[in-house]
């Protein structure tokens, strides 16, 4: 790992390079706390399929400020770990998971070995926890519209929809281009096929997917349920992938967890819309960012939470 030398973090924190157990290289960023910090907090941040890191690099710099580190990553094949050429680019969900935030988890826990280990994690990034080597080690969880695409789970009334487009068109394009042109099409970040096929199976069950399937057979398990942290799991009432139904799916795959579920309306905090993707964005940083700092520092919410927190 190199990183780069300064004595203060700039907002899009530390670019360095971490190292999957596969020897393959991924762009990260870090938001450390000075030395006399070093046990506080390490926060890594999990990003949803195709989304570069640096779309949290606001969050990460806000809980930076409130005395954390933080550790965000590029997914192999997107952003600063994209290879020169994405077709024929051997990348799944499973790889994502087990080696990229495998990768993120072994550095932080060398890297800070007097710091508990905390996770933030978006849409399928929550999915991705439970396949790293050492997912026993994390002490909390905060997870945002996780779930891991399962059609049935979409929100009914753009269901149809959804299907035509992220499970007929997006294979379609990319079994005729090796990849995803994402990017090209407006659609997030070019996309590996791998992470395409594991995304559109018709599978209920995430080690039902393609490249899990294949982990099975070699006799390689993921630890899904060896995860042991504290977890609060919010959803967005207006979140047409994270529903309900979907997030009591993924919160499943966890049973070693004590696990809580927050759904929060748009009218909870006073606000039109908030949907997939707009948890992270700079306005609510005073009404649904200190919902996440309050678990990562307590395992708990202050009283006066918006929304309805519930057992799954």
């Amino acid at each position: 790992m190199t990183e780069h030398a300064s004595h203060s973090c700039p907002p899009d924190g530390l670019a360095f390079t971490l190292e999957a157990a596969d020897g393959y290289a991924l762009g990260a960023r870090l938001w450390p706390q000075p030395a006399a910090r070093q046990a506080a907090p390490v926060v890594i941040i999990n990003a949803a399929t195709s989304v570069q890191c640096r779309y949290y690099a606001r969050f990460a710099a806000w809980l930076h400020a409130h005395g954390m580190h933080v550790l965000a990553y590029d997914y192999r094949g997107i952003g600063l770990s994209r290879p020169r050429r994405l077709r024929g680019f051997a990348a799944s969900w499973t790889d994502w998971g087990r080696l990229d935030f495998g990768a993120a988890l072994d550095w932080a826990l060398q890297r800070f070995p007097g710091s508990p280990v905390d996770v933030v994690a978006h849409s399928f990034g929550g999915v991705a926890i439970g396949m790293a080597p050492f997912a026993d080690r994390i002490r909390r969880a905060v997870t945002v519209g996780a779930q891991f695409a399962y059609w049935r789970d979409y929100d009914r009334r753009q269901r149809a929809a959804m299907l035509c487009k992220w499970h007929l068109a997006m294979p379609l394009v990319t079994r005729c281009l090796g990849y995803f042109p994402g990017k090209r099409l407006g659609w997030l970040e070019d996309t590996p096929a791998g992470v395409v096929y594991d995304w559109t199976a018709r599978a209920p069950r995430y080690p039902d997917r393609p490249s899990a399937r294949r982990l099975a057979r070699q006799g390689i398990e993921l630890p899904f349920a060896r995860v042991g942290a504290q977890w609060l799991a919010i959803s967005l009432a207006d979140d047409p992938f994270g529903t309900p139904a979907a997030t009591d799916r993924m919160l499943a795959l966890y049973p070693g967890s004590e696990r809580w579920h927050l759904r929060i309306a748009p009218a909870d905090i006073g606000v039109p819309q908030i949907g997939h993707f707009a948890f992270f964005h700079a306005r609510f940083q005073d009404t649904l960012w200190p919902l996440a700092l309050q678990w990562l520092a307590g395992g708990a919410l202050a009283p006066g939470w918006p929304g309805r927190l519930a057992r799954p």
